[in-house]
């Protein structure tokens, strides 16, 4: 046990930046100012925007791209996860072509396979993402679908749908994310492939790309609120 610290204190390091990153993205005052929250504002000015709208096939069809760059994904995260199990398969070979470069990245083949599984397990968790995020986009095409007709969207029954919608439409959202954050994240696991120490710097370098990207990108700029009215984006005009 003693021997491993190094990979027991970097496997822990990886797993709480993950938690606490996800946890400050989705559950704190500051992951409200991010740029997947900004976006879920306009996920509302869409869906309100579209009761104003006789014919909606146009948003159909922004749907379904949405729906099938979530398919891409969950198969995408299926490949993933085979080449993941054929890491595991091959662990003789690896550690075979290992111990033959010219830089000491030796192992046993104890510790290879536990590598391989974190990354399964990884792959995993992307896919049930991805999945269920294809699911909610399929439900929210059927909320699409029963959309009250642009006469009656001053009705109560229109602002109910509204509100549905746009809740499942952020879920569908949200999951997605959680998926591709697994894919981050999964790019940060492969340096421990080669050695703790530098799993301690891909962690750490993939905190600070998806934040950056969350809260400092230029995307996050173009998203921000006083670039727009926030009480006319609400009433969807």
């Amino acid at each position: 046990m003693s021997r491993h610290w190094v990979d027991i204190t970097a496997v822990g390091f990886f797993i709480i930046e993950w938690l606490v990153y996800a946890l400050t993205l989705e559950h704190s005052a500051y992951g409200r100012d991010s740029l997947s929250a900004r976006m879920n504002r306009y996920r509302e000015v869409w869906v309100r925007r579209l009761l104003d709208r006789e014919t909606r096939m146009v948003d159909m069809q922004i749907m379904a791209s949405l729906q099938n760059g979530t398919a891409f994904f969950a198969s995408t995260s299926l490949i993933a996860l085979g080449g993941a199990l054929a890491l595991l398969h091959a662990t003789n070979d690896a550690i075979t072509i290992l111990s033959k470069l010219p830089i000491d990245l030796s192992t046993s083949p104890a510790m290879w396979e536990l590598k391989c599984v974190g990354l399964v397990l990884i792959c995993v968790y992307a896919f049930f993402k991805f999945a269920w995020s294809y699911r909610l986009f399929n439900y929210v095409a059927i909320l699409f679908g029963g959309m009250p007709p642009a006469e009656r969207r001053d009705t109560p029954e229109a602002e109910a749908h509204v509100i549905r919608t746009t809740r499942l439409f952020e879920s569908a959202g949200r999951h997605f994310n959680r998926g591709q954050r697994a894919f981050f994240f999964a790019l940060g696991y492969l340096g421990w492939f080669v050695s703790p120490w530098v799993l301690f710097v891909t962690t750490a370098a993939v905190v600070v790309v998806t934040w950056r990207r969350q809260f400092a990108s230029s995307a996050w700029a173009a998203m921000a609120p006083e670039v727009g009215d926030d009480e006319g984006m609400k009433r969807g005009h």
